[in-house]
């Protein structure tokens, strides 16, 4: 993307952020789905590469059923952004009250801190993971997520003040051995850190299974755990009709850096019962089996579209 694409991004994030806030809920709601539905039709490079992914998820659907899942797939990202606009004007309390009336598997992470070690959570793109951000922080404090380094750094400094309001405590992912120090010491503090981990932005990540073909997840969850004693413990996300699903499964035992390989193979296999459980609701657009790779799905220029 050239600098007049960053720059354009920045001003459609800046005025999601601005105006969504002020149109009634229920006439955004149309605007946002009415914008999958044209996206979907239009079947650009990153809807084409959610279809991929999505054969993989659900292997027998036929060719209508496939479009239909992905039509409800960006329509659920869309859903996405458009409470990712709202939630800093939303009221925290009520969306902690929402999501504690239906969250499963909270003594999971109750136990995880309760040994004093802190706790490593993993989740996949998948539903709004803002959601139990904001649940977590009411319940537990802050707690520390990483988030990739977008340009330009105006929209970057966007998404960090986003976060920051939710009250998460923001690291870039380029921090390098600064940023893995920092997320140590948090969970020596017995605090929790969330982290997403179903695509492996470095390209050196852990070799996995995922849906029955080969790919690599960041080895940084299961690696944290190994570290530090902390408990890794994956957590599902998905929208119901007028919330949020949310389970946070048991823990991932893995007490040497040896166990890496292992556990990050189990955190793959939780991941992928949940998006298969859930579709729609996996809002990955970009290539995450090696076999895409390989293939050259699309051409440089449709990448940086």
């Amino acid at each position: 993307m050239g600098r007049f694409g960053e720059r354009m991004a920045d001003l459609g994030y800046a005025a999601g952020w601005n105006v969504v806030r002020r149109l009634p809920v229920p006439l955004a709601k149309a605007g946002f789905g009415l914008a999958a539905d044209f996206a979907a039709k239009r079947k650009g490079p990153g809807v084409r590469q959610l279809r991929r992914n999505l054969a993989r998820v659900v292997p027998q659907a036929d060719e209508t059923e496939l479009d239909e899942l992905t039509r409800q797939a960006v329509r659920s990202y869309a859903r996405y952004w458009h409470e990712a606009f709202r939630l800093p004007t939303m009221d925290a309390d009520d969306i902690r009250a929402r999501v504690g009336a239906t969250i499963s598997g909270v003594e999971n992470l109750d136990a995880a801190l309760a040994e004093g070690n802190g706790a490593v959570v993993a989740l996949p793109h998948s539903g709004n993971w803002d959601v139990p951000g904001i649940w977590a922080v009411g319940r537990y404090g802050p707690f520390t997520t990483v988030v990739e380094r977008l340009k330009p750094e105006s929209l970057f400094q966007r998404f960090v003040a986003y976060r920051e309001s939710l009250g998460f405590e923001i690291l870039s992912a380029d921090g390098g051995t600064g940023s893995f120090r920092l997320l140590l010491q948090r969970l020596r503090e017995n605090r929790v850190v969330c982290l997403i981990a179903d695509r492996d932005l470095s390209g050196s990540g852990v070799p996995v299974s995922f849906f029955g073909e080969k790919t690599s997840m960041p080895a940084g969850p299961a690696r944290l755990a190994a570290s530090t004693g902390a408990a890794l413990l994956p957590v599902g996300s998905w929208f119901t009709e007028d919330g949020w699903g949310i389970r946070i499964h048991p823990r991932i035992r893995v007490a040497h850096r040896t166990e890496v390989p292992a556990a990050t193979q189990a955190l793959a296999d939780v991941f992928a019962g949940d998006i298969a459980a859930h579709p729609a609701d996996w809002h990955m657009m970009q290539k995450v089996w090696t076999a895409d790779f390989e293939e050259g799905t699309f051409s440089a220029t449709e990448e940086a579209a």
